[in-house]
């Protein structure tokens, strides 16, 4: 038996397959959407998944600005953040923060989807989230993907 066959395959920097993919937001649900976009994001969906290696994909999401929330999370779900001084603390609802930035909220959500840790900031940096249907990333040749073929 040829034991090289079982070697276990552990990806590097210089070893990685990363892709450029093109998302659709549009009437999707934005926690379902995030935990895809995230999985994308670290690379689970491949076969060379390595843990503590970028390995994911550059993720492009288009008609941000159309996603939905399912109930009444638009309203009733608050999102808590602090300014560092006594008695700094904020709430937004995704409403509000819809208003001032659909990229925002979609960066908030992906954010505590991935590893808190130098990994998921860099990940982070892999998204590339716009409003209107149109990107500036067209010299990437990013692939068109549907998330509702992914499990």
């Amino acid at each position: 038996m040829d034991t090289l066959s079982y070697k276990t395959i552990s990806a590097n920097k210089a070893t990685v397959q990363k892709e450029w993919v093109v998302v659709d937001a549009t009437d999707l649900v934005l926690g379902r959407m995030g935990t895809k976009v995230a999985k994308l994001l670290r690379g689970k969906y491949k076969p060379s998944f390595t843990p503590h290696v970028d390995c994911g994909d550059n993720v492009i999401i288009v008609n941000a600005d159309k996603v939905q929330l399912t109930g009444n999370k638009w309203t009733d779900r608050i999102y808590l953040r602090h300014t560092g001084y006594p008695g700094g603390q904020r709430e937004m609802t995704p409403e509000k923060l819809m208003e001032k930035s659909a990229e925002k909220l979609i960066k908030k959500v992906v954010k505590g989807m991935l590893p808190k840790n130098k990994l998921g900031a860099k990940l982070l940096g892999n998204l590339y989230v716009f409003e209107g249907g149109e990107h500036d990333k067209q010299a990437q040749q990013p692939k068109q993907l549907d998330l509702n073929t992914l499990k």
